[in-house]
């Protein structure tokens, strides 16, 4: 999945929802680096995805990097509550509460 994902991006096509998928997949893959840089610019192109933030905010976690985890969920959740998205502020204000313990 990845090797063709990236075939995409290497053509030129890159999109949010590209990112997301690269984010995603590097991110099970346990490839830490790659699925923060991929989620950067996945939340870089498209500021108002939560999902993306919410996956960044994953990653980061997982990287051991909690203040970044923690700045993605904050903004990830205003992202959320701006569209309205009451499960997504959910999910990130109970991660978010799990960082701040």
């Amino acid at each position: 999945m990845i090797e063709g994902l990236e075939k995409l991006l290497a053509k030129g096509t890159d999109s949010a929802e590209l990112r997301f998928g690269l984010g995603s997949a590097y991110l099970k893959q346990n490839q830490l680096q790659q699925a923060i840089e991929h989620l950067t610019r996945c939340v870089e192109q498209k500021p108002d995805y939560s999902a993306g933030w919410k996956l960044l905010g994953k990653a980061y976690f997982k990287a051991e990097q909690p203040q970044q985890a923690m700045d993605s969920y904050q903004q990830g959740i205003r992202v959320a509550e701006a569209q309205g998205d009451v499960q997504a502020v959910k999910e990130m204000q109970v991660f978010l509460k799990r960082l701040q313990r």
